[in-house]
Protein backbone atom coordinates (compact mmCIF):
# COMPACT_ATOMS: atom_id res chain seq x y z
CA UNK A 1 0.00 0.00 0.00
CA UNK A 2 2.50 2.51 0.96
CA UNK A 3 4.41 1.69 -2.45
CA UNK A 4 1.07 2.35 -4.00
CA UNK A 5 0.89 5.62 -2.23
CA UNK A 6 4.16 6.73 -3.01
CA UNK A 7 3.74 5.82 -6.96
CA UNK A 8 0.74 6.92 -7.98
CA UNK A 9 0.17 10.04 -6.02
CA UNK A 10 3.41 11.30 -3.95
CA UNK A 11 5.96 10.78 -6.04
CA UNK A 12 4.16 12.44 -9.45
CA UNK A 13 3.36 15.19 -7.14
CA UNK A 14 7.01 16.21 -6.88
CA UNK A 15 7.81 16.28 -10.09
CA UNK A 16 8.54 12.37 -11.22
CA UNK A 17 7.65 10.95 -14.21
CA UNK A 18 5.38 7.62 -13.54
CA UNK A 19 7.96 5.44 -15.62
CA UNK A 20 10.47 6.30 -13.04
CA UNK A 21 8.55 6.15 -10.10
CA UNK A 22 9.45 2.00 -9.41
CA UNK A 23 12.50 3.11 -8.44
CA UNK A 24 12.05 6.00 -6.63
CA UNK A 25 9.81 4.60 -4.56
CA UNK A 26 11.96 1.50 -3.78
CA UNK A 27 14.71 4.12 -2.63
CA UNK A 28 12.43 6.04 -0.15
CA UNK A 29 11.15 2.60 1.18
CA UNK A 30 14.73 2.17 2.35
CA UNK A 31 13.84 3.83 5.80
CA UNK A 32 12.10 0.26 7.13
CA UNK A 33 14.74 -1.86 5.48
CA UNK A 34 17.13 -0.01 7.74
CA UNK A 35 15.27 0.33 10.76
CA UNK A 36 14.86 -3.50 10.33
CA UNK A 37 18.28 -4.51 9.83
CA UNK A 38 19.32 -2.44 12.61
CA UNK A 39 17.22 -4.01 14.82
CA UNK A 40 16.96 -7.57 14.02
CA UNK A 41 20.51 -8.52 14.75
CA UNK A 42 20.39 -6.80 18.13
CA UNK A 43 16.88 -7.81 19.08
CA UNK A 44 18.35 -11.38 18.61
CA UNK A 45 20.98 -11.23 20.45
CA UNK A 46 18.80 -9.68 23.49
CA UNK A 47 16.31 -12.78 23.59
CA UNK A 48 19.32 -14.87 23.65
CA UNK A 49 19.97 -13.16 27.35
CA UNK A 50 16.58 -11.85 28.24
CA UNK A 51 14.16 -14.00 26.58
CA UNK A 52 11.15 -13.66 23.88
CA UNK A 53 8.39 -12.23 25.10
CA UNK A 54 9.06 -8.75 25.97
CA UNK A 55 10.88 -7.52 22.96
CA UNK A 56 8.43 -9.33 20.27
CA UNK A 57 5.21 -8.04 22.14
CA UNK A 58 7.01 -4.19 22.12
CA UNK A 59 7.95 -4.76 18.44
CA UNK A 60 4.54 -5.64 17.63
CA UNK A 61 3.34 -2.47 19.78
CA UNK A 62 6.05 -0.40 17.33
CA UNK A 63 4.34 -1.33 14.55
CA UNK A 64 0.98 -0.59 15.40
CA UNK A 65 1.94 2.60 16.92
CA UNK A 66 3.72 3.59 12.70
CA UNK A 67 0.31 2.14 11.58
CA UNK A 68 -1.39 4.91 14.09
CA UNK A 69 1.12 7.43 12.42
CA UNK A 70 0.41 7.22 9.17
CA UNK A 71 -3.30 7.26 9.44
CA UNK A 72 -2.55 10.62 10.85
CA UNK A 73 0.03 11.94 7.76
CA UNK A 74 -1.96 13.89 5.16
CA UNK A 75 -2.03 11.98 1.05
CA UNK A 76 1.10 14.65 0.42
CA UNK A 77 2.91 14.29 3.03
CA UNK A 78 6.72 15.57 4.78
CA UNK A 79 9.21 13.07 3.43
CA UNK A 80 11.28 13.22 6.85
CA UNK A 81 8.26 12.84 9.04
CA UNK A 82 7.32 9.41 6.63
CA UNK A 83 10.93 8.04 6.57
CA UNK A 84 10.53 8.72 10.44
CA UNK A 85 7.85 5.91 10.98
CA UNK A 86 8.74 3.58 8.14
CA UNK A 87 11.75 3.06 10.51
CA UNK A 88 10.07 3.04 13.71
CA UNK A 89 8.10 -0.15 11.55
CA UNK A 90 11.24 -1.62 10.63
CA UNK A 91 12.82 -1.18 14.35
CA UNK A 92 9.05 -3.03 15.06
CA UNK A 93 9.67 -5.68 12.87
CA UNK A 94 13.27 -6.94 13.39
CA UNK A 95 12.32 -6.43 17.03
CA UNK A 96 9.21 -8.89 17.13
CA UNK A 97 10.88 -11.64 14.08
CA UNK A 98 14.22 -12.78 15.63
CA UNK A 99 13.04 -12.93 19.31
CA UNK A 100 9.73 -14.62 17.97
CA UNK A 101 11.61 -16.59 16.15
CA UNK A 102 13.82 -17.80 18.68
CA UNK A 103 11.10 -17.94 21.06
CA UNK A 104 9.47 -20.70 19.07
CA UNK A 105 12.24 -22.85 17.96
CA UNK A 106 13.34 -23.01 21.61
CA UNK A 107 9.71 -24.05 23.12
CA UNK A 108 9.63 -27.56 21.78
CA UNK A 109 12.13 -30.64 22.05
CA UNK A 110 15.07 -30.84 19.83
CA UNK A 111 13.97 -33.78 17.56
CA UNK A 112 10.55 -31.58 17.00
CA UNK A 113 12.51 -28.54 15.77
CA UNK A 114 12.66 -29.41 12.33
CA UNK A 115 8.78 -29.50 11.96
CA UNK A 116 8.48 -26.82 14.76
CA UNK A 117 10.49 -24.90 11.57
CA UNK A 118 8.35 -26.15 8.79
CA UNK A 119 5.22 -24.92 10.48
CA UNK A 120 6.77 -21.05 11.13
CA UNK A 121 7.69 -20.95 7.56
CA UNK A 122 4.41 -22.39 6.55
CA UNK A 123 1.91 -19.74 8.27
CA UNK A 124 4.92 -16.68 7.50
CA UNK A 125 4.87 -17.57 3.85
CA UNK A 126 0.79 -18.29 4.10
CA UNK A 127 -0.04 -15.12 5.97
CA UNK A 128 2.49 -12.83 3.30
CA UNK A 129 0.18 -14.07 0.57
CA UNK A 130 -3.14 -13.85 2.43
CA UNK A 131 -2.22 -10.22 3.76
CA UNK A 132 -1.97 -9.22 -0.05
CA UNK A 133 -5.62 -10.20 -0.66
CA UNK A 134 -6.97 -8.95 2.20
CA UNK A 135 -5.23 -5.49 2.11
CA UNK A 136 -5.56 -4.68 -1.95
CA UNK A 137 -9.34 -5.98 -1.02
CA UNK A 138 -9.43 -3.35 1.63
CA UNK A 139 -8.41 -0.40 -0.54
CA UNK A 140 -10.26 -1.36 -3.57
CA UNK A 141 -13.73 -1.41 -0.98
CA UNK A 142 -12.43 1.61 0.46
CA UNK A 143 -11.95 3.50 -3.25
CA UNK A 144 -14.84 2.10 -4.60
CA UNK A 145 -17.30 4.31 -2.44
CA UNK A 146 -15.92 7.60 -3.45
CA UNK A 147 -13.62 6.75 -6.96
CA UNK A 148 -16.04 6.72 -9.42
CA UNK A 149 -17.90 10.24 -9.03
CA UNK A 150 -14.60 11.90 -8.37
CA UNK A 151 -13.07 10.07 -11.53
CA UNK A 152 -15.57 10.72 -13.54
CA UNK A 153 -16.39 14.41 -12.38
CA UNK A 154 -12.53 15.53 -13.14
CA UNK A 155 -12.64 13.41 -16.56
CA UNK A 156 -15.92 15.59 -17.53
CA UNK A 157 -14.31 18.48 -15.83
CA UNK A 158 -11.57 18.02 -19.03
CA UNK A 159 -14.02 17.90 -21.99
CA UNK A 160 -13.77 13.86 -21.85
CA UNK A 161 -17.32 13.05 -22.83
CA UNK A 162 -19.95 12.20 -20.08
CA UNK A 163 -20.22 8.58 -21.27
CA UNK A 164 -16.57 7.95 -21.27
CA UNK A 165 -16.29 9.11 -18.17
CA UNK A 166 -18.84 7.35 -16.91
CA UNK A 167 -17.81 3.99 -17.94
CA UNK A 168 -14.14 4.55 -17.01
CA UNK A 169 -15.13 5.76 -13.44
CA UNK A 170 -17.29 2.57 -13.51
CA UNK A 171 -14.28 0.34 -13.53
CA UNK A 172 -12.90 -1.56 -11.01
CA UNK A 173 -10.24 0.35 -8.94
CA UNK A 174 -7.44 -2.20 -9.12
CA UNK A 175 -7.41 -1.50 -12.68
CA UNK A 176 -6.15 2.63 -11.98
CA UNK A 177 -3.75 1.22 -8.66
CA UNK A 178 -1.95 -1.08 -11.04
CA UNK A 179 -1.13 1.47 -13.63
CA UNK A 180 0.30 3.67 -11.60
CA UNK A 181 2.09 0.43 -9.85
CA UNK A 182 3.74 -0.71 -13.12
CA UNK A 183 5.04 2.82 -14.04
CA UNK A 184 2.01 4.08 -16.32
CA UNK A 185 0.17 7.08 -16.29
CA UNK A 186 -3.02 5.75 -14.60
CA UNK A 187 -5.27 8.66 -17.27
CA UNK A 188 -3.13 7.20 -19.89
CA UNK A 189 -4.04 3.99 -19.68
CA UNK A 190 -7.23 4.24 -19.11
CA UNK A 191 -8.39 6.89 -22.01
CA UNK A 192 -5.87 5.15 -24.57
CA UNK A 193 -8.03 2.17 -25.58
CA UNK A 194 -11.05 4.88 -26.82
CA UNK A 195 -9.10 7.19 -28.41
CA UNK A 196 -10.45 10.01 -26.75
CA UNK A 197 -7.31 11.20 -25.24
CA UNK A 198 -6.26 12.00 -29.26
CA UNK A 199 -9.23 14.30 -29.91
CA UNK A 200 -8.74 16.58 -26.90
CA UNK A 201 -7.01 20.14 -26.89
CA UNK A 202 -3.41 20.02 -26.53
CA UNK A 203 -4.02 22.03 -23.04
CA UNK A 204 -6.72 19.40 -21.74
CA UNK A 205 -4.52 16.85 -22.82
CA UNK A 206 -1.41 17.85 -21.67
CA UNK A 207 -3.32 18.12 -18.60
CA UNK A 208 -4.68 14.93 -18.06
CA UNK A 209 -1.09 13.06 -18.84
CA UNK A 210 0.43 15.49 -16.68
CA UNK A 211 2.29 14.56 -12.82
CA UNK A 212 -0.15 16.68 -11.20
CA UNK A 213 -3.82 15.42 -12.60
CA UNK A 214 -4.30 12.51 -11.29
CA UNK A 215 -2.57 12.46 -7.86
CA UNK A 216 -4.73 15.26 -7.19
CA UNK A 217 -8.29 13.88 -8.38
CA UNK A 218 -7.33 10.18 -6.28
CA UNK A 219 -6.15 11.69 -3.31
CA UNK A 220 -8.88 11.99 -1.53
CA UNK A 221 -10.44 8.73 -2.26
CA UNK A 222 -6.88 6.74 -1.95
CA UNK A 223 -6.64 8.53 1.45
CA UNK A 224 -10.15 6.88 2.93
CA UNK A 225 -8.57 3.52 1.14
CA UNK A 226 -5.40 4.11 3.29
CA UNK A 227 -7.45 4.57 6.31
CA UNK A 228 -9.51 1.37 6.12
CA UNK A 229 -6.09 -0.76 5.66
CA UNK A 230 -4.07 1.31 8.18
CA UNK A 231 -6.66 0.95 10.75
CA UNK A 232 -6.80 -2.33 10.09
CA UNK A 233 -3.00 -3.09 9.74
CA UNK A 234 -2.60 -1.44 13.44
CA UNK A 235 -5.84 -3.31 14.91
CA UNK A 236 -3.64 -6.73 13.55
CA UNK A 237 -0.60 -5.81 15.05
CA UNK A 238 -1.96 -5.13 18.80
CA UNK A 239 -3.64 -8.20 18.69
CA UNK A 240 -0.78 -10.10 17.84
CA UNK A 241 1.09 -8.36 20.37
CA UNK A 242 -1.82 -9.46 22.85
CA UNK A 243 -1.23 -12.77 21.97
CA UNK A 244 2.83 -12.21 22.12
CA UNK A 245 2.32 -10.64 25.36
CA UNK A 246 -0.03 -13.95 26.73
CA UNK A 247 2.59 -16.46 25.53
CA UNK A 248 3.81 -19.38 27.37
CA UNK A 249 6.87 -18.68 30.59
CA UNK A 250 10.36 -18.87 30.16
CA UNK A 251 11.85 -20.86 27.70
CA UNK A 252 11.70 -24.27 29.42
CA UNK A 253 14.70 -26.67 29.18
CA UNK A 254 15.22 -28.58 26.27
CA UNK A 255 14.37 -32.79 26.84
CA UNK A 256 17.33 -34.70 26.80
CA UNK A 257 17.63 -37.64 24.35
CA UNK A 258 17.82 -41.17 25.25
CA UNK A 259 21.41 -40.91 23.64
CA UNK A 260 22.08 -37.86 26.78
CA UNK A 261 20.15 -40.40 29.31
CA UNK A 262 22.09 -42.86 28.80
CA UNK A 263 25.43 -40.98 29.08
CA UNK A 264 24.55 -39.30 32.18
CA UNK A 265 23.28 -42.53 34.01
CA UNK A 266 26.34 -44.01 36.28
CA UNK A 267 26.75 -47.42 35.34
CA UNK A 268 25.30 -50.29 37.76
CA UNK A 269 28.36 -51.75 38.23
CA UNK A 270 31.06 -49.20 38.56
CA UNK A 271 35.06 -50.56 37.70
CA UNK A 272 37.58 -50.31 40.34
CA UNK A 273 39.71 -47.62 40.90
CA UNK A 274 43.29 -47.84 41.31
CA UNK A 275 42.83 -47.05 45.08
CA UNK A 276 40.23 -49.88 45.98
CA UNK A 277 42.47 -52.40 44.01
CA UNK A 278 45.41 -51.66 46.27
CA UNK A 279 43.33 -51.49 49.17
CA UNK A 280 41.86 -55.30 48.20
CA UNK A 281 45.60 -56.39 48.11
Amino acid sequence: MMIIWLQGIWLPLHGYDFAATPLWAGIYMLPLTAGFLIAGPTAGTLSDRFGSRTLATTGLLLMAGAFVGLLALPVNFDYPVFALLLGLSGIGQGMFSAPNTSGVMSSVAPGERGVASGMRSTFQNSGTALSIGVFFSLMVVGLAGSLPQTLSAGLRAQGVPASVAADLANLPPVSTLFAAFLGANPIGHLLAPSGVLDALPATNRATLTGTEFFPQLISEPFHHGLVTVFTAAAAMALVAALASFLRGGPNRPASSTPEDTASSTPSSTPSSTPSTERTQA
